[in-house]
């Protein structure tokens, strides 16, 4: 059983600008907090995501396409929020919270998603252009 999943889980020990990136990387990707609590008890496919099944589900506010989707989970992958599951076969088209995910997410649960700066915006999208480590 993964540490995720057990009743118990560890608490991992962030640095402060990892928390922070993760954070910021959060705030700025185009999905809703209803999302990841999703992710907290399950995995939650791409088909789920993008299209007009994001708005449906609540996930997003707008429809994203496929490659949008993708290409924003895997930037949360990159920066230790997301993780993709994986079953007997190999990697899924679904997606999971990593501890840090974890973390993030039950520290906003129950409170409003900030609202991103444009500052936070310029700043995660030249780290995610540049995949800058900071």
């Amino acid at each position: 059983m993964s540490t995720a999943d057990s009743p118990t889980p560890k608490t991992f020990s962030y640095s402060r600008s990892t928390e922070k990136r993760a954070e910021r990387s959060l705030f700025c990707s185009p999905f809703n907090l209803v999302l990841f609590e999703a992710m907290r008890h399950q995995s939650v496919s791409l088909g789920a995501i993008a299209s007009e099944n994001g708005v449906k589900h609540g996930y997003t506010n707008r429809p994203l396409s496929e490659l949008a989707s993708d290409n924003a989970l895997n930037w949360l992958i990159q920066v230790g929020v997301l993780r993709r599951e994986v079953d007997g076969q190999g990697i899924t088209d679904s997606f999971r919270l990593t501890p840090l995910g974890h973390q993030l997410v039950e520290k906003y649960q129950g409170k409003n998603w900030s609202t991103p700066s444009w500052s936070d915006r310029l700043y995660n999208a030249m780290i995610r252009w540049f995949r800058l480590p900071f």
